[in-house]
């Protein structure tokens, strides 16, 4: 049985100490398939992708020696044989909150590839959804999206794998994003002694209302989507807990921005191919517009920062992961302290205009992302041809997200209404 070594973005998922799941749901119209025909789907379009088939070995050695002790092996993927569709794609018990409340607070069972595909039963209007849920040190967001997106009708078959080219990067680039990285701020406020749960928050948001958010500032090109939720996300979190003159600490609230590393030719590369860059919110801003400037003239840098983390951060970890895997375990557990990440936000589009499965038309895509340690929260904003949904996921005082949401919804709503 082969034994593959993990990657250092592999194995900081592993050691960072937050239950680590995260999920992508399509939602269609029309009747719910009949499981079999999802399970046949799935065996015809992902058998061949050795990636779905990866197990996670963990498992205890014996030493040398006459006492012979146990001892923890280094983790490694092995592949016993391809992954079993009768248990991996299965019925929800329940709707698509339930599901994603079930799942994002520990991880999937050991002893199988760690990934399920679920099919949902809508609401009362009908319709279903596929829902897959991963381990993240098997696979992040963007492949969450290529394999939902290749169980489609008339999905065009995974590209094989390119090389990404590295861009050459000046040293004083990777000693400010080293400085970047090592910046402590503070996380979210919580209760002392602390009263955390995990909570989760799906709410929609109608295309019109992202239009015309997206046209400030004004006079200028307009905002991307990642700039607009980072800005909401900062309007939000104000919105919530009040200005900064309120909070614990005058320290920066950073989020950290994802940005996929894949070239042109790799987009379907099943994996973790992606790194974050760290952002401080501008919460001491009054204005909405004003905020969403800041945002904007701070991810301008995102794109040659996250090329310091490919041309150089990444493969000097690598380096050091290879050497003293023990180090990239400590720098995982500490690099998820929410003082330095107290916030993630990231913002997905679906490729396809049309998309279908077995004639059942596509109404939009839910994300879960992945629970993080108590003071933190997550914000997920996938847009799809006909809509937009923000999923929140926190860890902080019962039913934050629920509140969270309605904030950063009612940020996006207000911009819209001063456009």
């Amino acid at each position: 049985m082969d034994r593959m070594r993990l990657s250092f973005p592999d194995a900081t998922l592993l050691h960072n100490g937050c239950p680590g799941v995260i999920g992508a749901a399509a939602v269609f119209t029309g009747e719910e398939p009949d499981l079999r025909e999802v399970r046949a789907r799935v065996a015809e379009r992902w058998t061949a992708l050795r990636r779905m088939s990866h197990l996670l070995d963990i498992s205890l050695t014996t030493g040398a020696g006459e006492r012979r002790t146990p001892r923890r092996r280094r983790p490694h993927w092995v592949v016993p044989g391809p992954f079993e569709p009768e248990a991996h794609v299965l019925a929800a018990p329940g709707k698509l909150d339930d599901l994603w409340a079930d799942v994002v607070g520990r991880p999937l069972p050991d002893g199988a590839p760690p990934w399920r595909l679920y099919a949902v039963p809508g609401g009362p209007d009908g319709g279903f959804a596929l829902a897959l849920v991963a381990q993240h040190v098997l696979l992040d967001g963007r492949s969450l999206e290529t394999l939902l997106r290749l169980l489609m009708d008339d999905a065009v078959p995974a590209r094989g794998a390119g090389r990404t080219p590295r861009p050459r990067v000046r040293l004083g680039a990777v000693a400010r994003e080293l400085k970047a990285l090592a910046a402590r701020g503070q996380a979210l406020p919580t209760p002392s002694p602390p009263r955390t749960s995990p909570s989760v928050a799906v709410r929609a948001l109608p295309a019109p209302t992202i239009r015309a958010a997206r046209r400030h500032p004004v006079d200028t090109r307009g905002a991307t989507l990642n700039e607009l939720l980072v800005g909401a996300v900062a309007g939000g979190l104000r919105a919530h807990f009040g200005p900064p003159r309120h909070w614990p600490r005058t320290r920066p609230v950073y989020t950290a921005v994802p940005s996929d590393l894949r070239a042109r030719d790799d987009q379907d590369a099943l994996g973790n191919g992606s790194t974050a860059v760290q952002v401080a919110l501008p919460l001491d801003h009054d204005d909405p517009v004003a905020r969403l400037r800041v945002c904007q003239n701070s991810l301008r840098a995102v794109p040659a920062r996250s090329g310091v983390h490919a041309a150089a951060l990444l493969p000097m970890a690598e380096t050091v992961h290879r050497a003293a895997p023990w180090l990239t375990a400590r720098m995982a557990d500490s690099a998820t302290e929410p003082t330095f990440v107290a916030t993630v936000t990231t913002a997905m589009k679906w490729r396809d205009a049309s998309s279908a499965f077995r004639g059942n038309r596509l109404q939009h895509v839910v994300g879960l992302p992945p629970l993080h340690r108590p003071g933190s929260a997550s914000f997920h904003l996938m847009q799809s041809n006909t809509a937009c949904t923000l999923t929140v996921v926190c860890h902080l005082l019962p039913d934050s997200a629920q509140l969270l949401a309605d904030a950063v919804v009612g940020e996006f709503e207000t911009l819209a209404r001063m456009s």
